[in-house]
């Protein structure tokens, strides 16, 4: 490991807004009355890489809390720094595998959930390893509020076109779907936040899948 890996990894064990692995489980049904010191809704963003769309929603939504999800700490880092930094309060950050959200958060506990850009698996063998496969779903049903929204952003076809199978596959209610979001009428301040990669992804004329659904 690199020594600026090492730092990262070191750093953000002193910060208060990163819990890793098992400190987390501690907070499992209170979140935000324990860590955020509130009843404001909680949203997730999975496989939030280095947090951009994690602060970003902060900011824009200062009366809800964020918490993004990842397992590399390194990434972590820079979304937590940057919220310390600029003394937006309202983020934290759970560095855990995804699979394991059950054991972290309670059921009905989450508001809404933001999944930004993750890796694909496009191999057929990998198919589990998608955060839409249908295990992960019910995961996610599980820990929403009845009506809670799942939001999938993602430049890749076959990751967008596998949801829209398995969303309708299992009868699920669609908010809002297109294959070409910046040049749909659904861009809002919202989805104009633009990760790091995204804007690499968009250099290169590559368009951006977009879908909103819940599960009733």
């Amino acid at each position: 490991m690199g020594k600026d890996k090492l730092r990262r990894f070191a750093e953000i064990e002193t910060f208060a807004n990163v819990y890793q692995l098992e400190e987390g489980k501690l907070l499992k049904g209170n979140w935000a009355k324990q860590h955020f010191k509130n009843e404001h809704p909680v949203v997730l963003e999975l496989a939030c890489g280095k947090g951009e769309y994690t602060v970003n929603l902060a900011t824009l939504f200062p009366e809800k809390n964020f918490i993004g999800v990842d397992y590399k700490g390194n990434r972590i880092w820079r979304g937590a720094k940057t919220a310390i930094e600029e003394e937006i309060n309202n983020v934290a950050f759970l560095r855990i595998q995804i699979e394991n959200l059950l054991d972290f958060f309670a059921d009905g506990e989450i508001d809404e959930i933001w999944i930004t850009f993750p890796d694909p698996q496009p191999q057929d063998s990998r198919e589990k390893k998608r955060l839409t496969f249908p295990t992960f779903l019910n995961r996610y049903k599980q820990i929403l509020k009845p009506g809670g929204k799942v939001n999938l952003k993602t430049d890749n076809d076959q990751l967008y076109a596998y949801t829209c199978e398995k969303v309708s596959e299992l009868g699920l209610k669609i908010y809002k779907n297109t294959d070409h979001l910046y040049t749909s009428d659904l861009v809002d301040d919202v989805l104009s936040i633009k990760t790091y990669y995204e804007k690499k992804y968009l250099l290169h004329d590559k368009n951006i899948n977009y879908i909103q659904f819940s599960f009733e």
